[in-house]
């Protein structure tokens, strides 16, 4: 008897199951406050380091950082393991070319376009393929930002207006409110936000160019400044997107506190290229040519 009621009991408890979470207890946000910060100041002392050590330093950190965002593509195209694969394959000898590649006119530029033909033809997935020139044009651009005469100051720049925006998008939506900017994508943005952010972003760079003159760090910057702020929106409303396309909140857990690395970088994977390209054409126009 005493066996059948431990094994009746054992039958009729079952395996013990977790919570939905929509039936779990509140969680709070300050919890996460602690671990948020330590990550985002060791990612921001990493930023800074690489950014100032410049050659193989910040090119080790632009490659690592790059293989993992496109196995965090790869997760948000829904892909399987094995073609996931492919992109790490093809982003190695990517990332090793780089560094070199940026000197012989605009070679860099046809590996990645390289890179997405060849996954797209291996793994027969356009999506999936995409995630070769998503991440591979922002990398080509810090490298060649960092490459750039006055590259610490130029790159600093570009990565200072991504954060810049946000924070101002953040603090002016909070407390004007308003219109709602893509409801459908991101709930909590909106036009005042981005305004606000765009304003920022205009200021922030005419104390940057008071502070650190230069022929290439002008007043030309306070002009493109708002376009690359823009930019930065842009990328972040997308990477939103494919979240929501994906069902997930966040590209990975790799970050504890901040998600994935895309959820960092996502303002910057559009910012880079377009700051970049105002680079190289500043440079076209006032010295001649181009400096890779």
């Amino acid at each position: 008897m005493a066996r059948f009621r431990r094994a009746r009991a054992g039958r009729c408890a079952g395996p013990v199951r977790a919570a939905p979470a929509a039936f779990r207890g509140p969680v709070s946000k300050n919890s996460d406050l602690p671990k948020r910060a330590v990550v985002g100041l060791a990612l921001v002392g990493l930023a800074l380091a690489a950014l100032w050590a410049g050659g193989w330093g910040f090119w080790l950190v632009i490659t690592v950082m790059a293989v993992l965002m496109i196995g965090e593509w790869a997760l948000l195209a829904q892909d399987e393991r094995q073609r996931r694969l492919a992109q790490y394959v093809m982003m190695v000898p990517l990332a090793i070319l780089s560094p070199a590649a940026a000197g012989p006119g605009f070679l860099a530029l046809g590996l990645v376009f390289g890179a997405f033909f060849f996954v797209a033809i291996v793994t027969r997935n356009a999506k999936l393929a995409a995630g070769q020139v998503y991440v591979g044009l922002p990398v080509l651009a810090l490298l060649l930002l960092r490459d750039h005469p006055q590259g610490f100051a130029a790159t600093l720049w570009t990565m200072a207006i991504v954060w810049v925006c946000d924070s101002g998008a953040y603090f002016a939506g909070r407390a004007i409110g308003g219109p709602k900017l893509a409801p459908s994508i991101s709930p909590n943005k909106t036009w005042a936000g981005l305004i606000g952010g765009l304003v920022a972003a205009i200021l922030f760079s005419a104390g940057y160019v008071a502070l650190a003159p230069g022929s290439a760090i002008g007043w030309w910057l306070v002009a493109v400044s708002p376009l690359v702020a823009f930019a930065s929106q842009i990328g972040d409303l997308y990477e939103s997107h494919l979240k929501r396309v994906a069902g997930v909140k966040d590209s990975s857990n790799l970050l504890p506190g901040h998600g994935g690395i895309l959820d960092r970088l996502d303002g910057l994977v559009f910012a880079a290229p377009v700051a970049a390209l105002f680079f190289a054409i500043h440079h076209q126009v006032v010295v001649g040519g181009y400096w890779w």
